[in-house]
């Protein structure tokens, strides 16, 4: 028998009805898009505090600190120069080589960054998923954004390797901004949404590294495009040309190196691909916003 103060028991589609009437939600239930974002705008400086500090952290247990952010990508650089430049002779008909490279690869290494840390963004956090209630697109911003401070601590190293190499700074040198906002977003996006399958296939971190290599190799990275398809079939240099990858270095050589041309295609490729890819894994990655915590 119910009392004054013991209600009877109600269905569970009262209780919805109840708790719609009073204001309250499923806990972990999945917001509507535009109080998403808000909330995860509203979290802005934790992303930012986050991502310096994870910044930090992953270079704290090494001799040289925060130097490997830059002395990595510069050996990498070194090797490939090696192999590519001198022994498969890849160098041949590109101008400044040495710059050309450098630009290549550190452009490409945030792209490669952005993506293998976004695929363990939610699996390495699940115990702050667990326990504290937020937008969990915070995590893979944060680690792209971790990546995009790694680019430009490189970037302090490259560019006077651009002007060691000849290369004069010049107004076109700004371009690099704009280049810069575009490879993020699309960083962003693809991000996103690996952030989604590594939160269901924890082996998808074992595999990327593959796959990036892959699409490090047909980016022209380490050699011309343009050269190396001349005796080739069109659609082969049109493949090459237009992947996202090979997109985003063209901006960023030609922002800092002469004779590296980007036409009015190649932004406008550059920037259908950031907005859609941003847009896709923004999508993605919402969709899944209350599997997160059940991983």
């Amino acid at each position: 028998m119910s009392t004054p103060f013991a209600p009877a028991a109600q269905s569970t589609e009262d209780a919805a009805a109840l708790a719609a009437q009073f204001g309250m939600s499923r806990a972990g239930a999945r917001p509507p898009m535009r109080l998403y974002l808000k909330q995860l705008w509203g979290r802005r400086n934790f992303i930012a505090a986050l991502s310096s500090s994870n910044n930090a952290a992953g270079y704290s247990r090494s001799m040289l600190g925060q130097a490997w952010q830059v002395l990595t990508p510069l050996l990498n650089a070194a090797v490939y120069f090696l192999i590519f430049g001198l022994l498969l002779h890849t160098k041949r008909g590109v101008h400044n080589y040495i710059a050309f490279l450098v630009v290549g690869l550190f452009t490409f290494h945030f792209m490669t960054a952005a993506v293998t840390s976004g695929a363990k963004a939610i699996s390495s956090n699940l115990g702050i998923i667990r326990s504290l209630h937020f937008p969990r697109a915070v995590l893979p911003t944060s680690t792209t954004f971790v990546a995009l401070l790694q680019l430009l601590y490189s970037l302090c190293v490259a560019i006077p390797i651009v002007i060691i190499t000849g290369e004069r700074p010049q107004l076109r040198w700004l371009e690099l901004v704009p280049a810069l906002i575009l490879v993020t977003l699309f960083a962003l996006g693809i991000g996103y949404i690996f952030a989604r399958v590594g939160a269901h296939l924890p082996d998808t971190s074992q595999l990327l590294p593959f796959v990036m290599r892959v699409w490090m190799y047909t980016s022209g990275v380490m050699y011309s495009i343009d050269a190396f398809t001349q005796d080739r079939p069109a659609w082969v240099g049109n493949v090459l040309s237009y992947n996202p990858g090979a997109l985003y270095i063209d901006l960023a050589r030609h922002a800092l190196i002469d004779h590296q041309a980007a036409t009015l295609w190649t932004w406008v490729w550059a920037t259908l691909w950031a907005v859609f890819i941003f847009v896709v894994g923004f999508l993605v990655f919402w969709q899944g916003e209350e599997e997160y915590g059940r991983v």
